[in-house]
């Protein structure tokens, strides 16, 4: 009888344990993908605007649109979907190479920059840490090329 109640609390504590162990593995695993995909969101998002500003210090537009406007377009159709719902935290902004100034001006010269900021990336699983979600923010700069005829788009 008293080899019954044994092998009876082992099988009980090996249970135990493969749960703890099970936990402990899944955790580890949700922790490795989520810190995957934030690697992945965020270096999308660096090469949606490092492609944007390579598009912007051409000077090309597409057709019926601004500068601005065609610049944004190319920097959504590069991040994969990924801006379709905060769209709000892209940006595109000139500036005077001589006193780093905003400017709205889109003259051959100036600086362009095109900017994600405060983008909200939520994990997937938080279980090891905190479910708040993460704020991303990546730039590109360039110096715009002059415009051919001298004649900037509208920006």
């Amino acid at each position: 009888m008293r080899g019954l109640v044994g092998a009876s609390s082992r099988r009980g504590s090996q249970m135990l344990e493969a749960a703890l162990a099970m936990i402990l593995g899944c955790g580890l695993m949700y922790l490795v993908i989520d810190t995957g995909w934030s690697v992945f969101v965020k270096a999308t998002l660096q090469h949606a605007v490092a492609e944007g500003v390579r598009y912007a210090v051409t000077g090309q537009t597409s057709a019926g649109q601004g500068q601005i406007a065609s610049i944004e377009s190319v920097v959504q159709t590069q991040a994969m979907g990924l801006l379709s719902s905060q769209m709000g935290t892209l940006s595109v902004q000139f500036y005077n190479p001589t006193t780093l100034a905003p400017t709205t001006s889109n003259l051959g010269g100036n600086l362009v920059e095109v900017s994600i900021q405060n983008y909200q990336l939520a994990p997937l699983a938080p279980l090891l840490y905190s479910s708040s979600a993460i704020p991303l923010t990546v730039r590109a700069t360039d110096i715009l090329e002059p415009s051919p005829g001298g004649v900037p788009p509208a920006p």
